[in-house]
């Protein structure tokens, strides 16, 4: 993490009061079968949800026209925004070119490029004639360096339509990947060799004919858009976001974050929109409460941090959305800048982070910041859910919100809980859980249970287990655990979380290794910014000089041999570790481009260095207890 040493807790910022906020209440009844499987269904029933969700687009543009929907940073450091009404318009005229050229979901639209108020306009485009569309990681098209899963989803797919903002940025990638023939759209630039469709060309499309009636025709069924996700073995899957699935969920967000019906919210986001935590969730919240959502081109890292700072400074958000590396990063500037922090906190009703852990020491500085600021310490939210949920599915309530511990299922969500080798492994079922993967009837069929819950894959443990209406703490993968030689198994999950709690703030995600095996070994990603903290000398972006320089390597052992004297036994026993001094692969799959690891493609690739791990005589690059 990028902050300095932890500040003292002398405020009693843990015993402030939260702000208060209005936020739902969710509580469940619990069946028990006699063979131990468990149901939770929510005693609220969800409230009614509109068909199609441009229906909001309908509302807002009539109730609020001039209203700021989205607005992103232009060259001279302005605002360029669309207010409402001006996105209907604009999505109207663009959904009559693209009704006019035949495009379905046998031939959808896919976007490359990533979050830009040209990307949303075409998107809403889509959604307003009824067409699918599919926003790809441009890690895929900018850093892969073969290709492979642009290749692929481009024959799964079998686009009518492709668009990036930037022609000339993402030519290479189209000139071997899109199919010839397959229309070409862009802001600007060129494909040399091809054809480009301008973005202004479609907006410019008089209103097709037919235009309101095919608006009307769009159902519950209708597929909006394809987001995909990797599997295990790092193709995508294009799971099946329908109508219904993303206008319940959204619903379900606004009954319990109650607080977004009492101001309509301000966002400053850089989460991806080909990821289901942006693309859904945040433009959805936005959208259907009638807010506005400002693009924050900035990203967690070094270099990145600095464009969400500028943004934070002049733009005060209601609810901010953040996976945990990015709150890290964002600490030493809301330490260090009063009138950062004023302005961040002036107005913030709550935070939301997803996609792993946030560290309690990340968690305390916020805390103790905002109650410096406000004299209320903001509720830090966090739940469960997935692409193929939309993705609200579980939800924690401000006043027993903390890392690790994912609440309860939120009104029309079903939890369904199995016993599996001593865990108990989730299943959902309700209105927002995606009919399955496009062209993959083979993975559809094995991601549902006999009574059509969704598979999630993931183990919950019940805060008390002589009461669920506590809610459930998140307890790791079903898939990543395994079991050692003795035959004992590894809870892989809280086991990773424990270790880079004990490891800040040096280490951003471990790899755990020791499938029959006789001890428990780790492959460590280094958080480079951490690691500075500690040596101030390293280069930014040097990982081999970072792992192999001594003052981290002896910060790291001492850390690992703390932790190993909290072993209670060879399931949470780590003796052996390495310190990775090469980047993940985001080509094989071991990382995506937001940050999240694949345990079992970083195994599978890198069975060499396991393999020296485990030898009678390690070499001296490992780090052994």
């Amino acid at each position: 993490m990028s902050a300095k040493p932890h500040m003292s807790t002398a405020t009693g910022a843990g015993d402030a009061p939260l702000r208060p906020i209005s936020f739902g209440d969710p509580a469940v009844t619990i069946e028990r079968r006699d063979d131990g499987v468990i149901y939770l269904r929510p005693k609220t029933p969800l409230g009614d949800y509109p068909v199609r969700l441009t229906d909001r687009l309908h509302h807002w543009a009539r109730a609020e026209p001039d209203r700021v929907f989205m607005a992103e940073r232009q060259a001279g450091g302005g605002w360029r925004q669309i207010s409402y009404a001006r996105l209907l318009g604009a999505a109207r005229h663009i959904a009559s070119a693209l009704l006019a050229r035949g495009l379905s979901a046998e031939k959808p639209i896919v976007i490359l490029s990533g979050n830009s108020v040209d990307h949303a306009l075409l998107a809403f485009g889509a959604l307003y004639a009824g067409i699918p569309f599919c926003p790809v990681s441009p890690a895929y098209s900018l850093v892969s360096k073969d290709y492979g899963k642009l290749a692929y989803l481009m024959k799964l797919l079998t686009p009518g339509l492709v668009f990036a903002d930037d022609a000339d940025k993402f030519a290479d990638a189209i000139s071997v990947n899109v199919p010839e023939g397959t229309e070409i759209a862009a802001s600007r630039g060129t494909v040399p060799g091809n054809t480009v469709t301008m973005l202004a060309e479609l907006l410019g499309t008089s209103e097709h004919p037919g235009l309101d009636a095919a608006h009307d025709a769009i159902g519950p069924d209708t597929i909006a858009k394809f987001l995909l996700t990797s599997g295990s073995t790092g193709n995508p899957k294009a799971v099946i976001n329908t109508q219904r699935m993303i206008c319940a969920n959204q619903v379900m967000l606004r009954e319990t974050l109650a607080f977004l019906r009492d101001e309509p919210p301000v966002i400053v986001d850089w989460l991806p929109w080909n990821h289901t935590f942006g693309g859904n969730h945040n433009i959805g919240l936005t959208l259907f409460n009638g807010g506005s959502i400002y693009l924050d081109e900035g990203k967690p890292m070094p270099g990145g941090i600095e464009e969400t700072v500028r943004n934070l400074g002049e733009i005060s958000p209601t609810v901010y959305f953040n996976v945990p590396k990015g709150y890290e990063s964002l600490l030493p500037y809301l330490r260090d800048d009063k009138a950062l922090r004023a302005k961040f906190f002036h107005r913030l009703h709550a935070m939301f982070f997803s996609g792993a852990a946030l560290s309690p020491f990340v968690w305390n500085t916020l805390d103790e910041l905002a109650v410096a600021e406000t004299g209320y310490r903001v509720p830090i939210l966090t739940g469960l859910g997935a692409t193929e949920t939309a993705p609200f599915f579980m939800s924690v309530k401000p006043a027993t919100s903390r890392s690790g511990h994912v609440g309860l299922p939120v009104s029309g969500n079903d939890a369904k809980l199995i016993p599996n080798n001593g865990k108990l492994e989730v299943r959902a079922k309700g209105p927002n859980v995606t009919p399955g993967y496009w062209r993959q009837p083979e993975l559809t069929a094995a991601a549902f249970d006999e009574e059509g819950y969704y598979k999630f894959g993931d183990a919950l443990k019940p805060v008390d287990p002589d009461d669920f209406g506590k809610g459930f703490d998140f307890d790791g993968r079903i898939a990543e655990d395994f079991k050692l030689a003795s035959g004992t198994w590894v809870s892989v999950g809280p086991l990773r979380a424990r270790l880079v709690a004990a490891c800040a703030p040096m280490v951003r995600d471990v790899v755990i290794a020791g499938i029959n095996r006789d001890e428990i070994s780790a492959l460590v990603i280094l958080d480079l910014d951490g690691c500075r903290l500690i040596n101030p000398t390293l280069a930014v972006d040097d990982l081999a000089g970072t792992a192999s320089d001594p003052l981290i390597r002896e910060a790291f052992r001492e850390r690992l041999a703390r932790f190993l004297g909290t072993a209670t036994g060879s399931s949470t026993r780590i003796t052996r570790a390495v310190l990775l001094d090469t980047p993940l692969s985001i080509d094989r799959g071991e990382v995506t481009d937001k940050g999240s690891i694949n345990q079992r493609a970083v195994l599978d690739h890198r069975g060499g260095l396991i393999d020296l791990l485990y030898s009678p005589t390690p070499p001296a690059q490992l780090i052994t207890l």
